[in-house]
């Protein structure tokens, strides 16, 4: 894919250079940034996620939050990365590879956030592109599957843009906003056209 431009062995993660961004794993250097954006955007990304825990913004979570991430990475659990605008290096938001199932599966679940003043401008877009060819190529991950609530157009046109083919419609399937929701599943699926044969 044209926008994934290179992968970079890290420590715990590479770095992955797309269209305008830059992606890598959470650091606990990031805390003061990443939690100005979240609060900043949290009427913006509330209706989207779980309830945030009461000490979600503070900096003893955060550093549960990247220990978390380090046992997930450990085990082939998981792989999150921040996502960050190239010319400045400014934090836009987050992209997660979760629930890695490997044997017969070979799948993930992707999730992504971003903050309010980025919204719209194609970032999520570029992120996410330049994760696919990680999650395809490096990981050797078949599937990667993604929900969204049927109201949120803004995700339904990133999803089907970037080829992932819908294949269904989960009945509260997920705790969203402190409520079971229902949520449109899509596909990605490597080397499959329309990601998911159609």
């Amino acid at each position: 894919m044209a926008l994934f431009r290179s992968v970079v062995w890290s420590e715990t993660l590479p770095a992955i250079e797309g269209a305008g961004v830059w992606l890598r794993a959470p650091e606990m250097s990031d805390y003061v940034e990443w939690a100005r954006l979240r609060a900043e955007s949290r009427a913006f990304l509330e209706p989207w996620e779980p309830l945030w825990p009461e000490d979600d913004l503070t900096r003893g979570a955060f550093r549960r939050r990247i220990r978390r991430y380090v046992r997930e990475m450990r085990d082939d659990l998981g792989y999150p990365f921040l996502f960050f605008r190239a010319r400045d290096r400014a934090l836009l938001g987050g992209v997660t590879l979760t629930n890695i199932r490997r044997g017969v599966a070979q799948s993930a679940s992707l999730g992504y956030w971003i903050g309010a003043p980025y919204a719209r401008q194609g970032h999520m877009t570029a992120a996410v592109a330049a994760l696919l060819p990680f999650a395809h190529g490096v990981l050797r991950l078949r599937r990667v599957e993604a929900a969204c609530l049927p109201h949120n157009a803004a995700s339904v046109r990133l999803l089907e843009k970037l080829g992932f083919a819908r294949e269904g419609f989960a009945r509260e399937y997920l705790c969203i906003a402190g409520k079971w929701q229902d949520h449109v599943l899509y596909a990605h699926i490597a080397g499959v056209p329309g990601g998911a044969g159609q």
